[in-house]
């Protein structure tokens, strides 16, 4: 290194030989630069201005921009999109920044400024949510705060025509797994005169998509008394009958161990078992325990939708997981479906780590 190079600085990276090879924010951490250019050009309002644009047009082709039915996507996917430590997505007319580097939280104001030139009146607040991801940072004072308008901490949004109460400033994440919105439609394709558990509900995305498409009952579970007043709130918006749906606070093992309802449909969704490559096989055996449980439990020819997020667990580990699921607990397992997340969550042909959320769709015999 040349020079007095400090955290979130913006750095021009060389071969020994001096051949340029790329731009990108500098980080005391294990990846030391997150490349942004491949040219040798000025990181200024215009470079993220074109950056913004292009993940724009991507979301535009998948009608996901001014679509009367789904009003909340997500505009930048981090790598996916060319900025890496960068997640924006929007929600109606507010778009909540989550900066993973520091780097990048260094250029909100120029991202802000962009996001406005490229979005103009579909936009009229921007809220920064790093202080989750950047708050442990040394020697740097970071908080969530409206970086222009307020609309105030939560709205209803709609997604596939379903309606959300998605609260940005306290919510997970950004405040909704945007990433699911095509497998939860898929759930509502077999849904309808169904008996469906939703395991690890979080706000009951999954469940209000199986009301909406006729489902019989739907039971949705939590640990979280929090996460089980949203999905009461969602249920709510929505408008479906109080006989319909039951909130259960419970541990997922032990609810799927000795419950003695039957269901059609079991979802499983839980959050990542495992963030870093020395968590995996923990994750793994975390990831089949829960699976065995639901497997026994289902009726013959019901249907398991399970998910993993964590990104060190790939799509056929997980696979080869479900797999000695279903030899432990002797039952007859097809695939009927894939799941992955959707287009506004694109994967750099060059960045496979990108592609973190996977899922299948099994009939058990």
């Amino acid at each position: 290194m040349e020079g007095d190079i400090q955290e979130g600085d913006t750095v021009r990276v060389l071969a020994s030989n001096g051949f340029f090879l790329g731009i990108g924010h500098y980080a005391n951490s294990s990846i030391a630069v997150r490349i942004i250019s491949f040219d040798d050009i000025e990181i200024d309002e215009n470079f993220w201005i074109a950056k913004l644009q292009n993940a724009f047009e991507v979301r535009q082709s998948a009608d996901l921009t001014d679509n009367s039915s789904t009003n909340m996507y997500r505009l930048v996917h981090a790598e996916g999109d060319g900025m890496p430590g960068l997640i924006i997505d929007i929600y109606n007319k507010t778009a909540v920044i989550q900066a993973h580097s520091l780097g990048m939280h260094l250029q909100k104001e120029l991202l802000c400024e962009a996001l406005q030139k490229v979005l103009g009146t579909r936009i009229e607040s921007v809220y920064d949510k790093s202080a989750e991801t950047l708050g442990k940072i040394k020697n740097y004072d970071v908080s969530n705060d409206y970086l222009i308008g307020n609309q105030g901490q939560s709205q209803v949004c709609l997604e596939n025509s379903c309606s959300f109460q998605i609260d940005w400033e306290t919510g997970q994440k950004t405040g909704f797994f945007i990433d699911q919105r095509d497998n939860r439609a898929l759930l509502g394709r077999y849904a309808k005169g169904k008996k469906i558990l939703n395991v690890f509900c979080y706000t009951g995305a999954f469940s209000i998509y199986a009301l909406q498409h006729g489902a019989q009952l739907v039971h949705s579970l939590d640990s979280s008394a929090k996460a089980l007043e949203l999905t009461e709130e969602n249920v709510k918006i929505g408008g479906f009958a109080a006989e319909k749906h039951q909130c259960i606070k419970a541990d997922a093992i032990e609810y799927l161990k000795n419950m003695d309802q039957e269901y059609d449909i079991i979802i499983l969704d839980p959050p990542a078992f495992a963030k870093r490559l020395d968590a995996r096989h923990a994750a793994v055996q975390a990831y089949k325990r829960i699976n065995v449980q639901a497997l026994k439990q289902l009726r013959k020819g019901g249907l398991l939708f399970t998910f993993s997020c964590s990104q060190a667990v790939d799509a056929e580990l997980f696979k080869h997981t479900l797999t000695a699921a279903a030899i432990e607990t002797q039952r007859n397992v097809r695939i009927l479906h894939k799941m992955r997340q959707p287009a506004d969550h694109p994967v750099s042909m060059f960045h496979p780590e990108g592609e973190y959320l996977k899922g299948l769709v099994l009939r058990i015999d």
